[in-house]
């Protein structure tokens, strides 16, 4: 490990307040941002958290950013009327364009999740008040570890959801897993061969920032234009401005 590194991560982090990143999230996260546009223009507010749960079990292999392909998703579901959630959304991946790969592998996730759908919907707020209980209902649906990438990709886009809908901000669980993708895997490599689960675990403890968290500032820091975050955090763009510099 390049604990020099390391320390230097950790150390700019515990500059950043759970605060800082909800305000970098609503504001700069393409994909929050997508979502508040869905639910004020969707017909059936209920059918809002299930579907974007739904999408984000089968956001994986794009064709496209994730942030292009959640704007595909807002705005057809904007648009249409939406009287079973599974078979809605089945209809927008045989066209969308940005999500082509594994179709059918992906609609057969779908369909282990459609019994399931009606139960999911009369919990959305035990969920969003123990969101480890969600990740590990879906867990016993999906038949997957707990750490796979959808699985807790599925979590924090709920919890995204459920902000928008219940109007309540609930922080993200320490126990949830940042979701390992190859940029993930790219930055961990920087710092460590630790498995990146475990690695971010620690970051996550010695920072008191939960590993969804984490995910959201090293997401948006990627970003060709993260520079506009001196607007949006200006207190805190130059530890940000350091951390992309640390990560990237």
């Amino acid at each position: 490990m390049s604990y020099s590194a390391y320390r230097e991560l950790v150390q700019l982090l515990k500059e950043l307040r759970v605060e800082d990143i909800k305000k970098l999230e609503e504001n700069f996260d393409e994909q929050f941002i997508a979502l508040k546009y869905l639910y004020k223009n969707i017909t059936d507010k209920e059918s809002f958290p299930i579907l974007v749960i739904l999408n984000a079990l089968v956001s994986y292999q794009l064709n496209t950013t994730g942030e292009e392909y959640w704007w595909e998703f807002s705005k057809y579901f904007s648009k249409i009327e939406i009287k079973d959630e599974i078979y809605s959304m089945i209809t927008f991946l045989r066209n969308s364009k940005g999500n082509r790969r594994f179709l059918n592998s992906k609609i057969k996730r779908l369909e282990k999740i459609k019994n399931h759908i009606k139960n999911i919907k009369e919990n959305y707020n035990n969920f969003y008040n123990d969101m480890v209980k969600l990740r590990d209902f879906l867990v016993s649906i999906m038949k997957q570890d707990k750490n796979a990438k959808t699985i807790v990709f599925s979590v924090k886009m709920f919890g995204y959801a459920m902000r928008i809908y219940s109007e309540k901000f609930i922080p993200y669980p320490f126990d949830i897993a940042i979701p390992i993708d190859s940029r993930i895997k790219k930055i961990t490599i920087k710092f460590t061969k630790q498995d990146p689960v475990s690695f971010w675990y620690k970051v996550s403890k010695e920072t008191k920032i939960p590993p969804l968290h984490i995910d959201s500032v090293i997401w948006t820091l990627y970003r060709k234009d993260a520079g506009k975050l001196k607007y949006i955090l200006p207190e805190k763009y130059e530890v940000l401005r350091k951390i992309r510099e640390v990560v990237i």
